[in-house]
């Protein structure tokens, strides 16, 4: 009977499951961007709304490619260093890697004198790649002492479901056992699989309908570790529409490409020795975690640069929402040391070894206006400032009439806010030399009105920029440093074992670009 019901539900729940529970800071990291661009841009902290004349400009105001004078080509690699101080409870660890990254090719073409009239001075066509976000992450808190265990997780999710939901049946391997539950019941149902077929978990009683269950993992103090490594990166594909009108005024389009590539792989190991003599127990639990995300996206930038006289500039660019549709797998592994009622130990391995590949979904990220102001002399140098804002509240996961969707679409209209970006940037010339520097900060997107106190969300990002370039006849060679501050929290798991993690991450990076006119 057991199996048929199982049977019969799968053609029922297959087409509404979602399984896995995305949450606001899986949409916060997929609608973030960073500073990644060409040398002069990255120096000047990306404040290039109402200059133009950079291939990286253009994915802030898609008029800047008008500015050209003349066809463009550059090239931009460098180096990531991330160094990351995490805290949990009573522990604290330093983690720091460096990374290569490719952050920016592209190029211009440049078509002058449109008509007789010479209204339509200018039109030129581009197309641009751009980093805008390196996910690459990893921090780790060693020997935590906690009181509170991972078993709290497995049970959350197991109270309240039918044992026979959440039990392979007689001779089924775990792997088929995992995938069936999946497929029927979703991803909690599984977490609930887990910890019952590893002891952690035991009912009050063993029929099939038995909906409750407590911990073989004694109460007490439990030394924690955990690790947390992201790797992979979101990118952008630019093609570019420039028009040049009489001498002062130019416009632009941006139709964006963009690209989600994102793997997360987090551990947590847990020993305690709680135990008491004659009683089955749970001394140590090593659970892993693995998500994979890839994406595709689409949005539309339109904007336009205005010389107010020979010193005085202003742009305005409006960038619509990113429409992504996400792709999500995970895999898990989880291991127990069994300690029995004669006081032996015996490890057992819960290795599903399956793959869930979960059904897609769109992220619908929030759209952007940016207001631009530059101050240019001559043969001096200039001063340029942006200001950004976007509202964090209007982002969406659809489709809407999932429920779960509809729920964590109103935790966001509650939870986040608008954000505001300020970019202030200047150069300096000197001959063939130029000296740039800039400064950028942003708001927290958490609305601190409605963020509870244990959350202590902040999430503020601020940083400066350092630079300098050579011009040899055609040729630039470039050269920037960005320092940025940032700070996260992350909980540990979604229920149960919630205590937070609070990240202050330094990124630094140092990027070189060749560009030449042709």
């Amino acid at each position: 009977m057991k199996r048929i019901l199982k049977i019969f539900l799968i053609f029922i729940l297959a087409i509404s499951y979602r399984g896995l529970s995305q949450n606001i800071s899986d949409g916060l990291n997929y609608s973030s961007n960073s500073i990644d661009g060409t040398a002069r841009f990255n120096s000047m902290s990306g404040a290039f709304g109402a200059l133009g004349g950079d291939l990286s400009a253009i994915a802030i105001n898609p008029a800047g490619s008008a500015v050209f004078n003349n066809g463009h080509f550059s090239l931009s690699f460098g180096s990531d260093k991330k160094a990351n101080q995490a805290s949990l409870l009573n522990s604290s660890n330093s983690f720091d890697k460096k990374n290569l990254t490719l952050n920016q090719i592209g190029g211009i073409i440049n078509f002058e004198k449109l008509d007789n009239n010479k209204r339509w001075n200018k039109l030129t066509l581009g197309i641009t790649y751009n980093q805008s976000k390196n996910n690459f992450d990893e921090f780790s808190i060693l020997n935590v002492s906690n009181n509170n265990s991972i078993d709290s997780y497995f049970l959350n999710n197991a109270q309240g479901l039918r044992l026979d939901q959440i039990s392979a049946f007689e001779n089924e391997t775990i792997t088929e056992a995992y995938v069936d539950i999946g497929n029927i019941y979703g991803y909690s149902h599984q977490q609930a699989f887990l910890g019952y077929e590893s002891f952690i978990l035991e009912p009050n009683d063993f029929s099939d309908d038995n909906s409750s269950y407590y911990s073989n993992v004694p109460a007490g103090t439990f030394n924690q570790s955990y690790r947390s490594i992201s790797r992979g990166y979101n990118g952008k594909l630019t093609a570019n529409v420039g028009l040049q009108y009489s001498k002062n005024i130019f416009f632009g389009i941006n139709l964006n490409s963009h690209f989600i590539d994102y793997d997360n792989y987090t551990i947590l190991n847990e020993s305690n020795n709680n135990g008491e003599p004659g009683q089955l127990s749970i001394n140590q639990i090593y659970f892993e975690n693995r998500l994979s995300s890839f994406g595709e996206g689409f949005s539309a930038q339109f904007g336009v640069i205005s010389k107010i006289s020979d010193v005085i500039r202003f742009g305005f660019s409006y960038d619509t929402p990113t429409w992504f549709e996400i792709s999500e797998e995970t895999r898990q592994y989880l291991e127990t040391s069994v300690i029995n009622e004669d006081g032996e130990a015996s490890l057992l391995i819960i290795n599903p070894n399956a793959i869930n590949i979960y059904e897609d979904y769109t992220l619908q990220t929030p759209s952007k206006i940016t207001v631009s102001s530059a101050f240019v002399f001559k043969n001096f140098g200039l001063f340029s400032f942006d200001f950004s804002r976007r509202d964090y509240s209007s982002m969406k996961f659809k489709p809407q009439n999932d429920i779960h969707f509809s729920n964590l679409n109103q935790q966001i209209s509650v939870r986040l806010k608008d954000v505001n970006t300020y970019r202030f940037g200047a150069e300096i010339l000197a001959d063939r030399l130029s000296f740039r520097g800039g400064y950028m900060i942003e708001d927290s997107p958490y609305n601190s009105d409605t963020v509870s106190e244990f959350d202590n969300i902040d999430d503020s990002v601020n940083g400066f920029s350092l630079g300098i370039g050579y011009k040899l006849n055609d040729t630039m060679i470039d050269l920037s440093f960005v320092k940025i501050n940032s700070s996260k929290y992350k909980r540990l798991y979604d229920t149960g074992l919630t205590n937070q993690i609070n990240v202050d991450a330094q990124n630094t990076a140092v990027t070189i670009s060749v560009s030449t006119i042709f």
